[in-house]
């Protein structure tokens, strides 16, 4: 448990600053996370089958740009670079051609090259994205992530007895599940309510919150589901305690593409 806070501190020492920063700082700081995470899950991915080492350089360097996409830019765009989509097809899916040997690299390869650098690539850049339009706005979402976690993990531990999905998770609960989400709601809508805006209908904010409280749970269980798939307990040890890059921001990444289905009423 020591180290555990010992790690959690200094990820904030390093995190917060910069998330306060914006700019360059924290796009440089997002580019980082998601070339690690790409990692993380490449390297899942290895443990059943090695991926030729030219594809997942080009893995990095595609995720690395969508990352940076707009980055920029003040505002949320949600414009992406298609030429950087139709040339991570091209070059994911045309070598299976000229390899010719699924044993060394096969359709479903592929397939995962495209999905996990487009999924880590595209939550990033998403993330950075809202911090260039809000503080307020990445502040609320990772609110709701953090409160949601610590009241899951609270709840489930004194009062949790009915098993949330013990095929992928056994220690989720229903109980931490409930908890999680009604605790997550209340902070994430007060701060909403306080600091963003006190006019938007309080039913669409509750119900908003909410939804992104029980997504980010659900997310979770997904990253879970993948560790679980590849026999893996944690996606990396690079953060003592608490695993790797991805354990820490699973929640947080389906929470901040959750957000996308509301931007239209705020």
């Amino acid at each position: 448990m020591k180290i555990r806070i010992i790690s959690a501190l200094v990820m904030l020492l390093i995190f917060v600053p910069l998330l306060l920063t914006g700019g360059i700082p924290f796009a440089i700081l997002m580019l980082l996370i998601s070339l690690i995470g790409l990692h993380e899950i490449f390297k899942v991915k290895k443990k059943q089958k090695e991926v030729p080492i030219l594809i997942e350089m080009f893995g990095y360097l595609l995720g690395g740009f969508l990352t940076l996409n707009n980055c920029t830019s003040n505002y949320l765009t949600l414009d992406i670079d298609y030429r950087i989509v139709a040339f991570m097809i091209f070059i994911f899916i045309l070598p299976i051609v000229f390899i010719n040997d699924d044993k060394k690299y096969s359709v479903d390869d592929a397939l995962f090259m495209i999905g996990a650098t487009l999924f880590i690539g595209l939550s990033m850049n998403l993330l950075l994205l809202i911090r260039n339009e809000s503080l307020f706005y990445i502040i609320y979402l990772f609110l709701i992530t953090i409160m949601t976690d610590t009241f899951a993990l609270i709840t489930g531990r004194f009062i949790g007895k009915n098993k949330l999905a013990p095929k992928i998770s056994p220690k989720k609960t229903w109980e931490g599940f409930f908890g999680g989400a009604l605790w997550g709601t209340v902070f994430g809508s007060v701060f909403f309510n306080t600091a963003i805006d006190p006019d938007l209908n309080l039913f669409i904010l509750i119900i908003m919150t909410l939804t992104l409280s029980i997504i980010g749970q659900l997310g979770d269980l997904v990253f879970s589901a993948i560790k679980r798939h590849y026999g893996e307990k944690d996606f990396s040890n690079l953060i003592p305690g608490h695993g790797g890059i991805l354990d820490r921001l699973d929640s947080a990444i389906f929470v901040v593409l959750g957000f996308l289905l509301f931007l239209v009423i705020l």
